[in-house]
């Protein structure tokens, strides 16, 4: 049976890596992280329960890291220390330093799973899994900007281009400044292979073009939901083509999907996701992905 593989975005999620928090989110400084102001450790905790709960409920594995305490509160946030193709895990490097030892924690995982790793980010070079979109298994776009840097882009490249896959990098607007988290999944949701829930004022003008070219039907994100969620209403997690998991209180974007035919489940996130910037993809790494 097939244990690993994924180049596809919204194919139906068979296996995913995911890290259940515990003490290290619990009593995170919210000032060390760049937590928002309605960061509550113990209630990130309870919400992050009832997003794995929708997750098993789709049928997919998951693959658990646990928390047992090293302080490494973003390390729930799975999708970006490593990428996954169908020829093994990338190990990726951290372009925020306090996240720089999750990439060991996947390297772990994969090898326990007897997963192998295909490539390695080394420095100078850094990129993160959230600025990494497939849009189909010979094409990998990856987002240039804060987290993912130009050394990193190239490192990826070279690990994929002689597999026949074409890495093309565009640049992403500063935004918020650098503190702040803006990867190119920030403002692009793949929800099927033809569909996509795009913030298109923040997209890559040239990468718009390119979406617009292939074809890709794109859903607006509705700006007042956008900027009052810091970006996470539109980062959903396709847990199958068109069936996708969201958070909470954004109803304008859902119905905006369920307009498009999609089936839209939901969680309360306020704590979990809103405050620590990062939404139901960013929780999540896709360590299997098969076309039904």
């Amino acid at each position: 049976m097939t244990a690993y593989g994924s180049q596809e975005m919204s194919a139906n999620l068979t296996r995913v890596l995911m890290r259940r928090p515990g003490a290290s989110l619990a009593s995170a400084d919210p000032a060390k992280w760049h937590y928002g102001p309605t960061f509550d450790g113990e209630k990130a905790v309870r919400q992050y329960a009832e997003f794995a709960s929708l997750v098993e409920k789709s049928g997919a594995e998951i693959l658990w890291l646990e928390d047992k305490g090293d302080g490494l509160a973003d390390a729930m946030f799975t999708h970006d220390p490593s990428l996954m193709s169908d020829h093994g895990a990338i190990l990726l490097r951290m372009g925020k330093p306090l996240r720089e030892k999750e990439t060991a924690l996947h390297e772990a995982a994969y090898k326990k799973a007897g997963i192998p790793i295909l490539g390695r980010i080394e420095a100078p070079g850094t990129v993160e899994g959230g600025d990494c979109i497939w849009l189909d298994a010979e094409t990998l776009i990856v987002g240039r900007g804060v987290r993912t840097n130009e050394e990193g882009i190239a490192q990826l490249s070279e690990i994929l281009e002689p597999l026949g896959i074409t890495v093309l990098g565009y640049d992403l607007p500063l935004w918020h400044g650098e503190e702040a988290c803006l990867h190119l999944m920030s403002v692009m949701s793949p929800l099927s292979r033809d569909l996509a829930l795009v913030f298109a004022p923040l997209l890559p003008a040239s990468f718009y073009q390119l979406l617009k070219e292939w074809g890709i039907t794109l859903i607006e994100a509705p700006a007042d939901e956008f900027h009052a969620s810091n970006g996470l209403s539109l980062n959903v997690l396709p847990v199958r083509p068109n069936e996708v998991i969201m958070v909470a209180g954004f109803p304008k974007t859902k119905a905006a999907m369920e307009a498009a035919g999609c089936k839209v489940e939901t969680f309360e996130a306020d704590a979990l996701c809103i405050a620590c910037e990062g939404g139901p993809t960013c929780l999540t790494r896709p360590v299997l992905r098969r076309a039904a």
